[in-house]
């Protein structure tokens, strides 16, 4: 289905997710791949983890979790990366793999991933990576159009909403910064499909030098736009006209849970070191999140057409949160706790809005009245 995909990113993340899915379409018999992972960075701390890449018997992803109320735990080779590099010492082998063999990007920079420098982004020479990533991207954009002009479909996984238009955006402005004629420009509108995407897995744990621990439930959903299509064939792979209702399953069920808990470790004395698994180990703590959800999650998520998807997803929500391996600290998640309620709670009441006129969500809007800046004051 695919040749080659550059990987820009070399995270754990993307270890257990893309490259796993990879890895499962080409046992399955699927022609796809193989991925080259790109370090962005140059950091060399990570110079092992980019050398273990290429070592033939792959890497390690250990699968542990719930699934459907039974405990998963395998452990799966992951053969589909054959080689690392890094931007910093290997550009111009980047940039023949770039302009010769790729038919997918993606990509997984963190969350400054899309900044750019416009006093380092300068294309210099050929030998030596612009500093920023998109500076990067449009530097081997502009190369492989003057090569060739072959199209090409980028998928990036940045957890940004419409991170696919943000990071064309930001590989525009990298291109004007560089002058590169009209004619660029309209190649890259034609034959360059920068996809909206939305990933969703818990991988905990990494495994050195290279390799991850991940739980059992995993979502790509790629949006439909002219010029998309998927890498390789995956039942968790989606390909999609409309992302919003998988961001508002996910937000709305899965973090919203999460920041309620948060709410109760803060305002009910729990334990400074205490984990989701711990606290839903209480069970008047659990019984109130499934409360929550059935009486005033899934009715909100009903009022707009999706209560059975709701309902679908909380069953598996409530698998994830029971992760018997999963140590997913409470205080990490309570950090930056008021802008979450805002995003996660406050948002959620305004998307349900007043229809239908009994939905009335006491629990939550108790919630957000308490954080002024989420629009509880209103």
């Amino acid at each position: 289905m695919s040749g080659r995909i550059i990987q820009f990113g070399t995270s754990r993340f993307l270890q257990a997710h893309a490259a796993f899915f990879i890895h499962e379409a080409a046992e399955a018999g699927q022609t796809v791949g193989p991925i080259t992972v790109v370090q962005v960075s140059g950091d060399a701390g990570r110079s092992g983890r980019v050398a273990a890449f290429g070592r033939p018997e792959g890497y390690p992803v250990v699968i542990r979790g719930m699934a459907d109320g039974e405990t998963i735990d395998r452990t799966v080779q992951v053969k589909s990366v054959d080689r690392g590099l890094s931007a910093a010492s290997d550009w111009a082998e980047i940039t023949r793999l770039f302009v010769e063999e790729a038919d997918f990007v993606v990509s997984n920079t963190g969350d400054t991933g899309y900044r750019t420098s416009p006093d380092e982004d300068r294309f210099s020479s050929d030998e030596h990576a612009p500093k920023s990533f998109p500076a990067k991207l449009a530097f081997l954009l502009c190369r492989r159009w003057r090569a060739s002009a072959r199209p090409l479909v980028v998928l990036p996984c940045e957890l940004v909403t419409g991170n696919g238009q943000a990071l064309r955006q930001a590989v525009v402005e990298s291109a004007r910064l560089n002058e590169l004629p009209a004619a660029f420009f309209e190649w890259l509108d034609r034959e360059v499909a920068f996809a909206d995407t939305l990933v969703d897995r818990i991988v905990s744990e990494p495994i050195e030098p290279v390799g991850a621990v991940a739980e059992p439930y995993a979502l790509w959903a790629i949006q439909q736009a002219p010029g998309v299509r998927l890498p390789c064939t995956h039942d968790q792979i989606v390909l999609t006209p409309n992302l919003e209702p998988y961001e508002r399953l996910k937000l709305h069920i899965l973090n919203l849970g999460h920041t309620y808990l948060a709410e109760i470790w803060q305002t009910e004395g729990h334990a400074i070191d205490q984990t989701v698994r711990g606290i839903l180990a209480d069970p008047n703590v659990r019984q109130r999140l499934e409360a929550l959800y059935d009486t005033e999650v899934v009715p909100g998520f009903a009022a707009k057409g999706m209560g059975d998807e709701a309902r679908s997803y909380v069953a598996t929500t409530l698998d994830r949160f029971s992760n018997p391996f999963l140590n997913h600290r409470i205080a990490d998640i309570a950090q930056h706790h008021a802008q979450k309620v805002e995003r996660r709670i406050a948002a959620f009441l305004d998307w349900v809005g007043k229809t239908p006129a009994d939905y009335e969500a006491p629990i939550l809007r108790k919630l957000t009245a308490r954080y002024p800046a989420s629009g509880g004051a209103a």
